[in-house]
């Protein structure tokens, strides 16, 4: 190679041959996930669009501006219920396999991580209320990374188990850095 001649695309410090490469997963959530999603934007949305109908209505003075807000909401609300949900449920994906674990997820910014298993430390199922009401589990892979645990969230309970057996049978078995 020349040196004066910087290296092309390719070239370059060579891949390990364990190295594995981001690429998007094989698995959708749980259609189911849609339901959840929209009852945590109606969580956070409703109580707010409460409090601005109160101060609409108990303040006359706040009208100029409430009014308008509240029409908004009106619009804003039903959109964000039903438009984000079904985004994050044709974004949100997920796949274990012997050497990783994938996951994508968002819906105004897109994410895209890979936790290497040599990297897992723990692996743990997470059933909140609405999730065990809807028939929900999360799968959260903590790392050695500073980017924070992996959590899938919208799977069926008895996956998230199975992967959870599987990637902790794995991580056992496997050398790394984080065990």
């Amino acid at each position: 190679m020349n040196p004066t001649v910087p290296p092309s695309v390719g070239e370059g410090p060579p891949v390990a041959p364990n190295a594995v490469a981001l690429r998007p997963p094989l698995h959708r959530v749980e259609r189911r996930a849609v339901a959840l999603w929209a009852a945590r934007a109606l969580a956070w949305t409703l109580p707010l669009v409460a409090a601005l109908g109160a101060t609409h209505a108990l303040w006359s003075a706040a009208r100029p501006w409430t009014g308008p807000l509240l029409l908004a909401a009106a619009v804003l609300v039903p959109l964000h219920t039903v438009v984000m949900p079904l985004w994050r449920y044709r974004v949100h994906r997920w796949e274990s396999t012997p050497e990783a674990v994938f996951a994508a997820e968002g819906w105004i910014v897109r994410q895209w991580r890979i936790a290497p298993v040599s990297r897992i430390q723990t692996v743990d199922t997470v059933r909140g209320p609405v999730e065990q009401l809807l028939g929900l589990a999360t799968l959260v892979v903590t790392t050695a990374s500073s980017s924070g645990a992996i959590a899938i969230r919208g799977l069926d309970p008895e996956v998230a188990r199975a992967a959870a057996d599987r990637l902790a049978e794995i991580t056992r078995r496997t050398p790394g850095d984080a065990t």
